[in-house]
């Protein structure tokens, strides 16, 4: 890169950083991003990036992939309900154990000293009940979010990486959805930007067809998506828990390309963007 595109670079990007120096950004991470190496390497330099430059940063993960190759070991199948994973006690054991111990401990491991791994039964982080409107097995609905360990970290500069299993008020284990998940927890840190990274350029009119994305989305337009079933699947967790937080005050959320390198931090520090973008009107 020439000394000129680097200092256009730098000049785009100082007005965002200065945006959101001291500022909670929320990252729900998941899909090829998790699974491709180098993708996954990418993003964890890209979050010590963030972390020097002033912005606290606050990882929640899922696993799919890594439970589902666990649960084919053991010769059980994945099954899913409106998105979310039915969790019968079995299944329970398996995520508890993929998504609090491997996966997590994986990522932590990239960040470079950064990271401190956790899931939502530290230090009574989420607090939650069985979800009833469905017949789920063991997944957690959240009552609460405890942030006191959270901000422990986030003052001292680390970046918590949390595995969204919870419990209830009796101790026993839940399988929380990742995006309800972060969405609940950007909420109760007040944070300014929630970004879900996600395996597909953001959310499309036509899901095979990715000239179909639509670049920005007003919440009242959403219930419209659901009826003509372009927000579906495991899309609706996710878009409702973004659309849930901005309406509790978080100021941004956007879904973003995990399969773009740094796709991260071209939603950040760029004119350009990416993905899309949720916002309310007023």
């Amino acid at each position: 890169m020439k000394n000129e595109q680097m200092a256009l670079l730098f000049s785009e990007a100082t007005p965002y950083i200065q945006k959101y120096h001291g500022k909670t950004l929320v990252i729900k991470y998941g899909g090829n991003a998790m699974v491709n190496d180098t993708l996954k390497l990418a993003v964890m330099n890209d979050l010590v990036t963030l972390t020097l430059l002033g912005v606290r940063v606050v990882l929640v993960h899922g696993g799919g992939p890594a439970i589902n190759e666990m649960l084919a070991r053991v010769g059980k199948e994945s099954r899913f309900v409106g998105g979310l994973r039915y969790t019968d006690k079995e299944t329970m054991d398996i995520v508890q154990q993929v998504l609090a111990g491997q996966v997590n401990k994986d990522l932590v491991a990239l960040l470079k000293g950064r990271g401190v791994g956790l899931c939502g039964m530290d230090g009574h982080m989420i607090t939650c009940h069985r979800k009833t409107d469905a017949d789920l097995g063991f997944v957690g609905e959240i009552e609460k979010v405890n942030t006191a360990l959270i901000d422990h970290l986030l003052d001292d500069s680390f970046i918590p990486v949390i595995a969204t299993v919870g419990m209830d008020r009796d101790g026993i284990p839940y399988n929380i959805n990742a995006d309800t998940a972060a969405a609940e927890i950007a909420v109760a840190l007040h944070a300014e930007k929630l970004v879900s990274m996600t395996d597909i350029a953001g959310l499309l009119y036509d899901k095979n067809d990715e000239t179909t994305l639509i670049p920005e989305v007003e919440l009242a337009e959403i219930e419209r998506y659901k009826q003509e079933g372009v927000i579906a699947g495991g899309m609706l967790p996710k878009i409702e828990g973004m659309a849930d937080a901005i309406r509790k005050g978080v100021r941004e959320a956007v879904i973003i390309d995990g399969r773009v390198p740094h796709s991260i931090l071209l939603e950040m520090f760029s004119d350009r963007g990416a993905g899309t973008m949720f916002y309310r009107q007023d």
